[in-house]
Formats: C-alpha cells, sequence, structure tokens
C-alpha cells in the first residue's frame, strides 16, 4: 500500500470495523480501576503494566512505571525518531469512578462490555479508556499507513488517579519534565459539544469546592420552647447564600464574577449550540449572567454552585432548631480570576453583611487554563478534523468543566489541544456509562487523519517558531 493519508483512514476504519477495537476496549473495561478504592490499587498497576505497556510496545514505544507516593503510578513512554523531529505529547488516565456494580439495569455489568446499537456500555467506556484506546488506535493506524515512521515523535502520559484530582501529577510532571519536553499536547478526554458535532477544547475551567458553615451550639432545643429565642444557623447561612448567589444565578461576590470575556472566545463561540441530544436537560434561558449566551455561560464565565446544603436531620425531621448548618459550594471558574484568594473574598462579603460568624474552608481546588482559539496550533487541529469528516468543529476556549491540563499548560509550557470522542448524555460517572459506537468510530477517523497530518511538515514549522519547544 503506498504511504497515504487515504491509507491511514482506511487502517483506522479496518481496526473499528474488523472488532479489534471492540476487543481491545472490552479487555480494558474489564479491569476494575476505582481509583476511590484502595482494595483495588493492583489493578490500577496491572492496567499500567498489563495492558497499556505492552500495547504501547507494540507501536514502538519504550514504557517506565513511575512511582507516585500520592496515589497510583503513572506510565511514561516515548516513542523515538528523531531528535530534530517535533514531538507529540499525549495523555490518558487508566482509573474510572467505582462501578455501583448492583445500581446498573441487568444485563448490563460495569466491568464487561455490552452493546446495544449504538451504545457500547462498561464503566470506562467513555471516560476514559475509550478516548485514549481511540488515540492509541489512531497512532497504529497512522505508523502503519507510513511504513513505521511517522516523522515525528510521541510521548505517553498516562495516570491513574484522575477521577481523585490527580494527586502526584504535578510532581511528577515537574520531576520528569525532561522526559515529558514536547512541542504540543494533543489528547481526549471529556465531552462533545453533542453527539454529531467533532469539538475541539483547549483547556478547562477551574474549580473552588469550599465549605460554609456555623455552628451556633453544641445540642438542638425545642423550637417551642425556644423558637424566637434562639438564632437558627440553617436561617443564617441561608441568608449568607442568597447574598452570594441572586435569585436567577448571579455571582453577587464582586471579586468572584467573571473576567470580560476576550473577543477570540466570543467569537469562537458564537455558533456553538449546547443541548438537543437525547436525554439534555432544557435549558432555563433566564438563569446565570446576563447579557451572556448559553454556551457563553458554561465556556466564557464563572458560575457559583451550591452543591448541598444540611442543618438538621432532613430524612427525619424533628421540631428543634439545629445547632448547625452546613453548604458544600462550588465555584468554576475561568482564566483571570482570583481564585487563591477565594476564602479571603468570600470572608469580607460576608463580613460586610454581618455574617462574619460563618467559616470558609476551602476543600479542593484546580486551576483554570485556556490557550487561544485564534494560535496556530487551533487553525491546523480544525482544518485536519474538518477536512477527515467535512463537519464544521466546534471550538471550545476551555471545557465546562475541570481537567488537569495546567500539570501540561503551566508546568510543562505546552500549547493543549484536547479532541474528545464522548457526548453529554454519555452517563459519565453513572450507572449505564457508555460509548457511542459511532462516534468512536468518527473518532478513529479524525484522529488517524490528524496523526497522519502532524507528519506532513505544518507541525514541524509550527513547532520550530515556538520558544522552549522539544528541539
Amino acid at each position: 500500500m503506498i504511504p497515504s493519508r487515504t491509507a491511514a483512514l482506511e487502517r483506522a476504519l479496518c481496526y473499528f470495523d474488523s472488532g479489534a477495537f471492540r476487543d481491545d476496549l472490552a479487555r480494558r473495561v474489564a479491569y476494575r480501576t476505582e481509583s476511590q478504592e484502595p482494595a483495588q490499587a493492583p489493578s490500577l498497576r496491572a492496567y499500567l503494566g498489563d495492558e497499556v505497556a505492552p500495547s504501547a510496545a507494540r507501536l514502538g514505544f519504550h514504557c517506565t512505571i513511575v512511582e507516585n507516593d500520592a496515589h497510583g503510578p503513572m506510565l511514561i513512554g516515548e516513542r523515538h525518531e528523531d531528535p530534530s523531529l517535533p514531538t507529540l505529547l499525549t495523555y490518558g488516565h487508566g482509573d474510572v469512578v467505582r462501578g455501583y456494580d448492583r445500581q446498573w439495569r441487568m444485563p448490563l455489568v460495569p466491568w464487561s462490555l455490552t452493546i446495544e446499537g449504538d451504545r457500547w456500555y462498561g464503566r470506562g467506556t467513555a471516560d476514559n479508556k475509550g478516548q485514549h484506546s481511540i488515540v492509541l488506535g489512531a497512532l497504529a493506524s497512522a505508523i502503519e499507513a507510513r511504513g513505521g515512521r511517522l516523522g515525528y515523535n510521541v510521548k505517553l502520559l498516562v495516570e491513574t488517579g484522575e477521577e481523585v484530582g490527580s494527586p502526584g501529577l504535578h510532581e511528577v510532571c515537574r520531576l520528569h519534565r525532561d522526559e515529558l519536553r514536547s512541542d504540543v499536547l494533543i489528547a481526549s478526554d471529556g465531552p462533545r459539544i453533542s453527539a454529531g458535532r467533532p469539538t475541539i477544547f483547549l483547556g478547562s475551567r477551574g474549580c473552588v469546592n469550599f465549605l460554609l458553615s456555623l455552628r451556633l451550639r453544641d445540642g438542638a432545643h425545642h423550637s417551642g420552647n425556644w423558637g424566637g429565642l434562639l438564632a437558627n444557623p440553617a436561617t443564617i447561612l441561608a441568608h449568607a447564600l442568597a447574598g452570594m448567589i441572586g435569585p436567577r444565578g448571579t455571582i453577587e461576590v464582586d471579586a468572584l464574577r467573571s473576567p470580560p470575556l476576550p473577543d477570540a472566545v466570543r467569537r469562537a463561540l458564537a455558533g456553538v449550540r449546547i443541548g438537543g441530544d437525547e436525554g439534555d436537560p432544557d435549558i432555563d434561558r433566564t438563569w446565570g449572567e446576563p447579557g451572556l449566551s448559553p454556551s457563553e455561560r458554561v465556556f466564557g464565565a464563572n458560575t457559583l454552585e451550591v452543591l448541598a446544603f444540611k442543618a438538621g436531620n432532613p430524612d427525619n425531621p424533628v421540631n428543634a432548631i439545629p445547632p448547625s448548618a452546613t453548604a458544600h459550594c462550588q465555584l468554576r471558574f475561568v482564566v483571570g480570576t482570583d481564585w487563591r484568594n477565594l476564602a479571603r473574598h468570600v470572608r469580607l462579603h460576608l463580613a460586610a453583611r454581618g455574617l462574619e460568624a460563618i467559616d470558609v474552608e476551602v476543600l479542593q481546588a484546580s486551576a483554570a487554563t485556556r490557550l487561544s482559539p485564534d494560535d496556530p496550533w487551533v487553525r491546523f487541529a480544525v482544518a485536519s478534523l474538518e477536512r477527515t469528516t467535512g463537519k464544521l468543529v466546534a471550538v471550545l476556549p476551555n471545557l465546562g468543566g475541570t481537567l488537569p491540563n495546567d500539570a501540561f499548560a503551566d508546568i510543562l509550557g505546552l500549547p493543549t489541544i484536547w479532541i474528545p470522542h464522548s457526548y453529554p448524555g454519555c452517563s459519565q460517572h453513572a450507572p449505564g456509562e457508555h460509548l457511542l459506537g459511532s462516534v468512536a468510530r468518527e473518532g478513529l477517523l479524525m484522529m488517524a487523519g490528524l496523526f497522519w497530518d502532524f507528519g506532513d511538515g505544518e507541525a514541524a514549522r509550527l513547532s520550530s517558531g515556538r520558544p522552549g519547544g522539544a528541539r
């Protein structure tokens, strides 16, 4: 077969249509890699050592298992052709959330791939085993179509703790910076904007989970005997929340409001429509920051949410004034937000309203990242995907959710391109998680075309103009 882009696409189609992709994914889903369960630590290691490393080795990667004191191990692989060539870094995670085995409807089982029409059920099919299987399969197609060479170098990083916050990932990137040195990150995770529209996102919103709590006394007291005499912490905390989030979902803490929307971001989001797939909820058009489109609210702005509120015994209320109240809150934020000082900003906001007794505790925080939609790497990737699919690609400046993208964008200093192969209705993290076979097939085509195009000279031109690249 003469080396050609068409040959790469044909090999990707053959990999899917022959059932080889299904077999690879079924084998990977069978590993019970629940990172929240300490008893599954051997499965995390086995997934890297017995599954990913041999699969990558067949593609010419030399792989090393890196120990991680903070959580499960990681795998670093390198496929080296020539130091003068550009280098691509790709990433995936082998861990999954808990299976919740008993909550899946019969005959579905989280650790067995079950295909019903276009839906491929199993834990990890969408997040993230199916997605990094697409990347590996597409790389294989491009390698085979070029007769064993790509025309560039590839590095691979697979972790086993993404579902618990990627503990240790940032430190591994710092310690192994030289081994991971590359020109660009191209990886797959998260959902497309919709099942039928190819999507690229360029970073992720950051996230701060924090706790508001107020304890006024040690025990509950009868509401008939003490009502009107004892301050109710639930009432006080409800007023605090109402002062932070308006009745239509607007952020009322000045320092946590969204920074101005860059023109490049506004242009990229102009044609992006949210929702419309089967099972998607109806959008509340009057909710959220005014003056923004739905896509701008999710991908270009900050949101402040109350995730849980507790006082007394919600499952069995009694006639008593509770002694304490707590609220779990979350700020999703874009680049330019002063998120590191969130606790101080919230305390000042509450104190100005006489609510300084409420305690603010940050539980977890992740940074926001965003590559400009005008970046040349973005134009290259979009052109490749549109050439393959004939479809208009949605370009999101960042994912609405959060990924550990700052490890690559900030620590390794890379432009970051994410090409997802899931969709919003995939039941990610829930019973019934599934991958769409049609999206996986198209994903293999897109990635095979992109990995072919990467070796056609444009990537070398882009990487040569970037300071601090791999070469």
